[in-house]
């Protein structure tokens, strides 16, 4: 049986399929076809048995997309999903998007450009007028949900002895969070005096690292589907620990999935999850926004709040491996894309 890794035959194991008989697949449902050009980490990843189990049960058949071949004499395929870098390979989907316009491709290659870049991706946050407080119905039962702002940043293309001046004038707090400005990186510093800050190495973006408890929302966005999970992130620090603790300190990645704080016993006004309809509308903003349909946010609330949020990062086709119940969310959402276009 063929089903990853290769594109000839799965015609013929369609076929297979369609005749099965007695916890098979209806003889008259259709196969949804996703293409996929992913890197052999992101397919380890994402393409776990339990979803290729699941999904072909529900009539999906994930095939593999020959870099070697033209895309264009591939498939049939209903959906494209990658995620490949590259001049080379974004011009190939462009022009695939423009002679297949039956097919969704997920994403579009200059959406997701968009928020490969630091500068931009957060530009865009601020955009949305996010820092109006957000109310669910109308009149007096109205409930506020929060404020969601991103953190005060600053970009830096080169020359890093000019990092301490430039912080000055922008009139940035210490401690500062230096991330590189390509976002492929998940690497960052934390900077605790100004003097260090000529350390680090552009090209950059400098953000004011606000104290949130040492915990961060990472919801993931799949479509119309929201899901928000807990992980630890940085700790806070207090003045106190700003002044005894000078330099530049690098952290290779700060969340992932061992650093769930799901299950941990928190304090209820730090780990309290952010009101449903807040993330909602959010999400779907930032959908009609970005132009992204797969995509998560790294959400932090400001400690000794309730309601004031920040958005500090944006990442395209997260991973989802570590999403809780990811499988099911997936496959319908693929099914949803079918459903949509018929």
């Amino acid at each position: 049986m063929r089903m990853r890794g290769e594109i000839v035959g799965y015609k013929e194991e369609e076929e297979e399929e369609r005749e099965m008989v007695g916890g098979g697949l209806p003889e008259s449902k259709k196969f949804v076809v996703v293409g996929y050009a992913l890197t052999s980490k992101k397919v380890k990843s994402f393409l776990q048995p339990k979803l290729e189990g699941l999904a072909r049960s529900k009539g999906i058949l994930f095939v593999a997309i020959d870099q070697s071949k033209p895309l264009s004499d591939q498939g049939p395929f209903d959906i494209v999903l990658h995620k490949l870098s590259g001049s080379k390979w974004r011009r190939i989907l462009e022009e695939y998007r423009l002679t297949h316009p039956d097919v969704t491709v997920l994403d579009p290659p200059d959406a997701i450009q968009q928020v490969y870049n630091r500068q931009y991706m957060l530009e865009d946050v601020a955009d949305l007028n996010l820092s109006d407080t957000y109310e669910v119905g109308r009149g007096p039962n109205a409930g506020l949900l929060g404020k969601v702002g991103v953190p005060r940043q600053l970009v830096i293309e080169k020359d890093s002895s000019s990092i301490p001046d430039a912080v000055g004038k922008a009139d940035l707090r210490l401690p500062i969070v230096a991330k590189p400005l390509a976002a492929k990186s998940h690497e960052l510093s934390l900077a605790y005096d100004k003097f260090s800050l000529q350390m680090l190495e552009p090209p950059l973006v400098l953000q004011e690292f606000i104290n949130h408890g040492g915990i961060l929302f990472k919801v993931y966005i799949v479509g119309e589907a929201v899901k928000v999970v807990r992980r630890f992130s940085l700790p806070d620090i207090s003045k106190r620990e700003l002044s005894k603790n000078p330099g530049v300190f690098r952290f290779p990645r700060v969340s992932c999935a061992a650093a769930s704080a799901d299950e941990a016993d928190l304090d209820p006004s730090v780990g309290e999850l952010p009101p449903r309809p807040l993330l909602e509308k959010l999400a779907k903003e930032l959908r009609r926004r970005l132009g992204l349909r797969l995509f998560n946010l790294d959400i932090i609330r400001e400690l000794g709040t309730k309601d004031r949020y920040y958005v500090i990062d944006i990442n395209y086709f997260p991973g989802y491996g570590k999403m809780p119940e990811y499988e099911h969310i997936f496959t319908d959402f693929l099914l949803s894309l079918v459903k949509q276009k018929q």
